[in-house]
């Protein structure tokens, strides 16, 4: 007998699941972590025939200026086989990692010139630690501030811009595209993140047969300005599907503690709509749904979200959502609202809610 127990101590039982372990046994036993193959085969199938359709409206159009709006198409069904690279890359297509990582590469990489390695480092951390001061890379502060930062601006007109940077985030998204493939540029071809042959092999084919068919088909000028109308509309498309996630909405100090749980769903905010909005936004508007899980299908999201909702009311944890208007005229007021106070000392604005740790 140990001396613990000699001295009438008692002996410590098992420590009870946190509460996020409750809610994602909850959430397995419903059947909403299985996999949904059907779901994502129609998907494939579906995005398939669109861009056959595009291809062939494009070859039988010719040379024309009519050729800007099958440009505009096709950013949109770039941006959505955005979105299935995005469900690879979080495993929520096949039961493996392997399966999961080809299916990545073949459509983010292939088809739509994005850099996995790239998103995925990016992205993780997103994850890890939503709207975290240093530590989640959306919102480290660039052209925009998301949180105020003391910066001082010696023109006039950079203290306009800055004191009204919300009203041109949206004109800013015509050159996320841009970036997007930028920053894949950098990881082949630098050692930032390390070099993927695979990758550079995917992109360079890529690039070298889509610029090949717009200059067989275009003029070297309508070329051009049809390839900057499609990353226009694939920066604009894919920023107003992500920016309602988690724009405007708390922002935690770099030294803050906070459980999983909280974490993810006081800092993330879900759009509400029919089932048009969750098909425009990939599945993007569940966003509290998919932080929490975010291997879960897309598919089954909005099945979790009824779930999700009951418990957070049952333990007083905020659960936010909003309309799609709605959510933008927050992003531009949040942006004003550091603009002009860029100079203020920083506050967290979820202390309050937030569970005291022990």
């Amino acid at each position: 007998m140990s001396s613990a127990v000699a001295r009438g101590a008692r002996p410590r039982g098992p420590r009870p699941p946190s509460d996020y372990a409750v809610l994602l046994r909850a959430v397995q036993q419903a059947g909403l972590m299985d996999r949904r193959y059907g779901y994502y085969a129609v998907k494939a199938a579906v995005l398939l025939a669109a861009g056959v359709g595009v291809a062939t409206v494009f070859v039988l159009v010719g040379d024309s200026w009519w050729q800007l709006l099958t440009a505009a198409v096709l950013g949109v069904l770039l941006a959505h086989a955005g979105f299935l690279g995005h469900d690879a890359a979080h495993r929520q297509i096949f039961a493996t990692g392997p399966a999961n990582e080809r299916a990545a590469l073949l459509v983010g990489t292939l088809v739509t010139g994005m850099s996995v390695a790239w998103w995925n480092s990016k992205h993780n951390r997103h994850h890890a630690a939503p709207n975290q001061i240093d530590r989640d890379p959306d919102i480290d502060p660039t052209v925009l501030h998301w949180y105020p930062v003391a910066v001082v601006h010696r023109s006039r007109p950079a203290r306009f811009l800055r004191r009204h940077q919300g009203w041109w985030f949206f004109p800013l998204l015509t050159l996320e595209g841009v970036n997007l493939h930028v920053q894949a540029f950098r990881v082949v071809l630098g050692r930032a993140e390390g070099r993927r042959r695979a990758e550079t092999v995917l992109l360079a084919a890529r690039w070298g047969g889509y610029l090949t068919v717009l200059l067989l088909v275009l003029s070297p000028v309508r070329a051009a300005v049809f390839l900057g109308v499609q990353l226009a509309v694939v920066g604009v498309y894919l920023g107003c599907c992500f920016a309602p996630n988690h724009k405007g909405m708390p922002v935690l100090p770099a030294a803050a503690r906070v459980d999983f749980l909280r974490r993810q769903v006081l800092t993330s905010r879900n759009v509400t709509g029919t089932r048009l909005t969750t098909l425009a936004m990939g599945g993007l508007n569940y966003q509290i749904e998919h932080h929490l899980f975010p291997s879960m299908p897309r598919p089954n999201l909005r099945r979790a979200q009824p779930l999700v909702r009951r418990f957070c009311a049952e333990h007083a944890i905020t659960y936010t959502e909003t309309t799609v208007p709605r959510s933008y005229r927050i992003v531009i007021r949040h942006l004003n609202h550091v603009g002009l106070r860029g100079a203020d000392p920083f506050r967290c604005p979820v202390a309050a809610t937030l569970r005291p740790r022990t």
